[in-house]
């Protein structure tokens, strides 16, 4: 159907995609994998017409549509044919409500009123948004959002979608109906997806094809188990299976499950995980209850967060983690509720008595569109900024987004940096200033599985020395890696709150892989391997 011949492109003198050739068949998924900042966005540019004529840079070779080159014609000139929905699904709405959305692709294309209306209906059910019909699309949550902006080029019947990282804000119940949803247009219609994501565990399952960016510009393309023997990126679940030498590697939950049996002999169930020091109460809320117009996002909320300790805000899109993390920090507004952070030498003082610079201090917010914190001209500049304003020795900004994603230039301007890179950036803006309370808006989107470890290390070293830490987050592998505690949030209250080990074990939609296969007992593919060297 596509096909990408000889493709080359370079911003200046960086290379970022070297003689790659790629087909994509009708009927098949194929998914784009490669660590942070490998050119995964751009390949999936130059298959709908984005890049070069919206990113600059040089591109050579030729992308042909079914037989028809198309490399030097206008994006409009495939819209027909293909759907895009990129990182930032905010970024491309042009209408107010999610029924004039899921419209608007539609009546560009001139279809008849009876066609759309029936499309429209038959999305909103598909993707189990039908409530949502009438929202005003600012006021949906990011998953919300990055759904309604799938919904809307499904309305359009593309004969290839192209989404970049589409599950990274959806929770896992949504991000499998929105899957299963693909998996039936890929077998029962016959739409070919051609999808980046870095959360492999949940797509490589339903992937016929995988596309691995090396980091030298070139691609390797086959099976997905094939490549992941060899791949640098792998979810638990492959990991694990190497650990244990399976061959094949398994793919899925159901597959591990069965060659784990044996393997579950050998090891011992865990000693108990030693309890991190608790330095006291940082952060203690009380009937807190946030309203947008005439939603309850949140109600009579009571939440305390530990010096010294981690935690996880979990719960399905919409539940309310956004509204709760902006009323903690300050900035969100409250209808009613008390917050108090505990400040040395000061007692416990609220967030949004104080000034900006005073709030910052007191309590540091990444929020879910890291962006929103970048605003000069290079990385650099925006390095330097943080280590001013945080009185912190030069470099040591620059030092955590090495660790958490190297090799940036310094002269490269924020918004030329990939999602991930970007969102790297906003982290290290706000961990170099060390505040008080540390809160974390889906802070692993487009973060590879090496990213993600280091995070959790600098998140792990934050509570050591004595901050208190909140990721929301629908990352579960990320939550059994990084978190003590975990909150989780429906429908504007807490509906279970703990130990990490229990409550995912309590839950299916918020176990990691490795609980699943192995059982209550078990987080990570370290506990096994740790495991399996004793035995």
């Amino acid at each position: 159907m596509i096909e990408l011949r000889g493709i080359r492109f370079s911003y200046d003198d960086h290379r970022v995609l070297d003689g790659v050739d790629l087909t994509i068949d009708e009927g098949e998924l194929v998914l784009v994998s490669g660590p942070t900042g490998v050119g995964k966005s751009t390949l999936l540019g130059v298959v709908t017409g984005l890049v070069p004529r919206f990113s600059g840079g040089h591109l050579e070779g030729d992308v042909l549509l079914d037989g028809v080159s198309v490399v030097r014609r206008p994006p409009r000139d495939r819209a027909h044919a293909v759907g895009y929905v990129g990182q930032d699904p905010a970024a491309g709405f042009v209408t107010d409500t999610v029924e004039e959305e899921l419209a608007y692709g539609m009546e560009q294309l001139g279809l008849p009123a009876d066609t759309m209306r029936r499309r429209v209906e038959e999305t909103l059910d598909l993707l189990g948004i039908a409530e949502l019909r009438h929202r005003d699309l600012r006021t949906l949550s990011g998953g919300q959002q990055q759904r309604v902006a799938i919904g809307s080029v499904l309305t359009m019947h593309p004969r290839l979608l192209v989404l970049d990282e589409p599950t990274s804000a959806l929770d896992p119940t949504a991000a499998e109906d929105v899957l299963a949803t693909l998996t039936r247009l890929v077998h029962d219609l016959g739409v070919s997806v051609l999808l980046a994501e870095h959360r492999l565990e949940r797509v490589v399952p339903f992937a016929d094809r995988m596309c691995l960016l090396t980091g030298d510009g070139r691609v390797v393309v086959g099976e997905p188990a094939e490549l992941l023997a060899t791949s640098p990126v792998v979810p638990p679940i492959v990991e694990l299976g190497r650990a244990a030498g399976w061959h094949p590697l398994p793919l899925s939950v159901r597959d591990a499950r069965r060659r784990a049996r044996d393997l579950s002999s050998l090891v011992a169930p865990l000693a108990p995980v030693p309890v991190p020091a608790d330095h006291g109460v940082a952060l203690h809320t009380r009937g807190l209850t946030v309203t947008h117009g005439s939603t309850v996002a949140l109600r009579d909320v009571g939440v305390s967060l530990a010096s010294g300790r981690v935690t996880a805000l979990m719960g399905r899109n919409g539940s309310g983690k956004s509204s709760l993390l902006w009323a903690l920090q300050g900035s969100g507004r409250r209808h009613s509720g008390d917050v108090r952070v505990q400040h040395a030498g000061s007692g416990p003082l609220d967030p949004a008595a104080l000034d900006p610079a005073g709030r910052r201090a007191l309590v540091g917010l990444v929020p879910q569109n890291a962006a929103d914190l970048l605003y000069l001209e290079t990385v650099a500049d925006e390095c330097a900024a943080a280590d001013g304003g945080a009185d912190s020795a030069d470099g040591g900004c620059r030092a955590i987004l090495d660790r958490l994603v190297p090799g940036i230039p310094a002269t490269t301007h924020p918004r030329d940096l990939s999602e991930g890179q970007r969102l790297a950036l906003a982290l290290s803006l706000v961990l170099v200033s060390r505040p008080d309370v540390v809160l974390l808006d889906e802070p692993t989107r487009g973060l590879d599985y090496v990213a993600k470890q280091v995070l959790a290390g600098i998140l792990r070293e934050l509570a050591d020395d004595g901050h208190a830490v909140l990721v929301a987050t629908h990352d579960v592998e990320f939550v059994a890696q990084a978190a003590d505690d975990v909150v989780v949030l429906a429908e504007g209250e807490i509906v279970s709150s703990g130990p990490v080990r229990r409550v995912v074990a309590e839950s299916p939609s918020f176990a990691p892989q490795v609980t699943k296969v192995m059982g209550p007992d078990w987080l990570r593919v370290d506990e096994v391997v740790a495991a399996l060297a004793s035995a």
